[in-house]
């Protein structure tokens, strides 16, 4: 039995070895979320008033009167909704509840894209959202 030894890297070895690593993450994009879903909600948003725009969730957040309204994260919605529908809301196929830290997130929900092929049932979890966010109290002090 031949036991290979190897010199250790050469700079240059080593230098394009880390090269590539940062290649990999500069095109790491932690914030990428689906621009055509993000376009049909803005569509869908362009006659209400008071809506901005935020980067959170690891997509974008469509903020309505100052309050978290809707988000593209990834291929998925996630819609701020009265919590009294979302547990509800939550065991029909394609949804799930928002998690963070291990916890359920009440009147927070995900909805998966074969929930809004179409624009109807698009239109559907919009106007659900958009139906809470008057009463939904506002993270601004």
């Amino acid at each position: 039995m031949q036991t290979k030894v190897s010199a250790p890297p050469s700079p240059t070895e080593r230098q394009a070895s880390s090269a590539s690593v940062i290649i990999f993450f500069t095109n790491f994009n932690p914030m990428a979320y689906d621009e055509k879903l993000a376009d049909r909600v803005r569509e869908a948003l362009a006659d209400v008033p008071k809506v901005e725009e935020k980067k959170m969730f690891r997509g974008v957040t469509f903020m309505v009167d100052d309050k978290m309204c809707i988000s593209v994260s990834g291929d998925e919605l996630m819609l701020r909704l009265d919590p009294e529908m979302t547990e509800q809301l939550a065991e029909e196929n394609g949804t799930r509840p928002m998690i963070h830290g291990g916890k359920h997130m009440k009147g927070f929900i995900y909805i998966s894209p074969e929930r809004f092929r179409n624009q109807k049932d698009l239109d559907r979890w919009i106007k659900l959202a958009l139906d809470y966010n008057p009463i939904a109290k506002s993270s601004k002090k």
